[in-house]
């Protein structure tokens, strides 16, 4: 079971931020929400029924194809809405009963999620993101990493919805695709619930939380922002363990105590039995009185025994405890670039003359701790593939130092994807057997059944906790993380964050999650934009 007896209201102009554990069920709550589950019990009910609803997915799901002109109408809507006005204009056409009324809901709605002039918009904003002019009627699979990430930015940014339902909407995007992400979604009229691991931005835009429990999965509806949520759940937790422990005490009390009471009367008995004479009468109508009298204690105690409430015992978190396993050091040089220049060409349907990063003078040494920014698409990723020697490089050498052991989390986690199994994987990449595999595993959260399925039916998040699980089984002496908090919920990331603290290597993290640059000690900045990079003081 996903959710269970789930109770969500969200009013006009609500700020509803969704949390919980990877795999708890906040895609399926959205996507239920937006009326994309079936569901087994329980309805979902729209006021009024016209209400539109949209929710735009956490991953991009390019289609072999599509332009991006056609993915931006599927994304807002439009495409249905046309498709319905088209079908509602034929049946009034050919006059069949009804049609009228078909013709002008289709109409309506058409209009209120910007059909009319979403072409207009379309350009309007992608020039704003910096798409090329001709990206609109360019195949998405021709896009680059960067431009689909602005493509997907896009879609939000044209979505007009009485209820917008946004899956992770900051994961890829750069610090000017997240200011617009936040102008747009403080600027909207209606509602808004939004499934976000990113503390910063929840900080910003939300003004309640409704967190889904990993054990009973259902909703705990938390009003006030980011920080107030974090208060209050902390002081729930806290009263309902000292619930639990005041109603643990009074049961154990009262079992003791009726527990007494019956061995109290039993020795009174006998003791009685073996000092007065049967015959007494006197002593046996006191004997007789004494023994009703303890007998009504003892069923008066076990009254309100019986009569306690019960208060079930509050489940241990169960936390991750995540370590990166150090490899020996390597030599003071790790990695090195002179005069380093990568060029990709342009495809077929491209929608520009490909990308070149260079030349480009690079040095990292030992112990470096280097945190690399720059907008999407400006070369970080193919930055991090000429220092690791694996893209071949247009002109320069790229030279890779000795002992150097590389740990990578890369921004696709293409490591687990395909139809090979997350024990497969696992068990080629550790050299570990099937069991020690499991173990390992079960500590970043994923279950048994997880490690028989192919690892392409694993959730964006869980391929995260697989990739970073690898860490803690294989040493390495050079880390280096693409966006390693895409897809990751608040516990693991606050867990990677520790982890990073204490890892004694070399460090290369690309990031745009500005509370993880806050947290996690550098010494180098790197800045990659337009195939140039620069290295600014800290």
């Amino acid at each position: 079971m996903v959710l269970d007896g789930v109770d969500l209201t969200v009013a006009p102009g609500d700020r509803v931020g969704v949390v919980g554990p990877n795999g708890v069920g906040k895609s399926t709550l959205l996507r239920s929400l937006a009326g994309q589950a079936v569901l087994d019990a329980g309805r979902v009910e729209l006021s009024p029924p016209s209400a539109n609803v949209g929710l735009l997915p956490q991953e991009p799901d390019r289609r072999p194809g599509e332009t991006l002109r056609a993915f931006l109408e599927r994304r807002t809507g439009v495409a249905a809405a046309q498709a319905a006005l088209d079908e509602a204009t034929e049946a009034l056409t050919e006059g069949r009963a009804g049609a009228d009324d078909a013709y002008a809901v289709a109409l309506e709605r058409w209009l209120a999620i910007g059909g009319a002039d979403l072409d207009v918009r379309a350009e309007q904003v992608c020039a704003e993101l910096g798409l090329p002019a001709d990206a609109l009627d360019a195949p998405t699979t021709a896009l680059s990493g960067g431009q689909a990430a602005r493509g997907s930015l896009a879609a939000v940014l044209l979505s007009r919805f009485d209820i917008t339902l946004l899956d992770e909407p900051t994961n890829d995007l750069d610090f000017d695709g997240l200011e617009r992400l936040e102008r747009f979604v403080t600027g909207i009229s209606g509602a808004l619930v939004v499934v976000s691991h990113d503390r910063a931005f929840l900080d910003r835009v939300i003004d309640s939380v409704a967190e889904i429990d990993q054990h009973r999965r259902d909703v705990t509806h938390y009003a006030g922002g980011w920080e107030a949520y974090l208060e209050a759940r902390d002081i729930d937790r806290r009263h309902a363990r000292e619930r639990y422990e005041d109603y643990a005490d009074t049961r154990a009390g009262l079992v003791s105590q009726v527990q007494r009471q019956r061995e109290q009367s039993v020795r009174g008995a006998i003791r009685a039995k073996r000092k007065v004479p049967d015959n007494d009468r006197s002593v046996r109508s006191y004997k007789i009185e004494a023994a009703t009298k303890s007998a009504s204690r003892v069923r008066n105690l076990e009254t309100k025994l019986n009569r306690l409430e019960e208060v079930d015992e509050p489940r241990k978190e169960w936390q991750l405890r995540m370590t990166i396993a150090a490899a020996p050091r390597s030599g003071d040089v790790v990695a090195t670039l002179a005069g380093a220049v990568v060029e990709y060409p342009a495809e077929p349907a491209a929608t520009a003359g490909g990308f070149r990063l260079g030349p480009v003078d690079l040095t990292l040494s030992w112990a470096d701790r280097v945190v690399i920014t720059g907008p999407n698409g400006g070369g970080k990723s193919t930055l991090l593939a000429a220092l690791l020697g694996r893209v071949p490089l247009a002109a320069g050498t790229a030279t890779l130092g000795s002992g150097v052991r590389v740990g990578q989390v890369d921004q696709a986690r293409d490591r687990f994807r395909g139809e090979k199994t997350t024990l497969t994987i696992a068990e080629e990449a550790t050299g570990w057997v099937m069991a020690e595999v499991r173990t390992l595993f079960a500590k970043f959260g994923l279950a048994a059944d997880q490690m028989t399925r192919p690892a392409g039916a694993l959730s964006p998040g869980e391929r995260t906790r697989a990739g970073l699980a690898l860490l803690q089984a294989v040493g390495v002496n050079c880390l280096v993380l693409d966006e390693p908090t895409n897809h990751l919920d608040l516990p693991a990331i606050e867990q990677l964050e520790s982890a990073l603290e204490t890892y004694p290597g070399t460090l290369l993290l690309v990031s745009h999650d500005r509370r993880m640059l806050d947290a996690v000690r550098v010494t180098r900045r790197l800045h990659v934009e337009a195939g140039q990079v620069t290295e600014s003081a800290l």
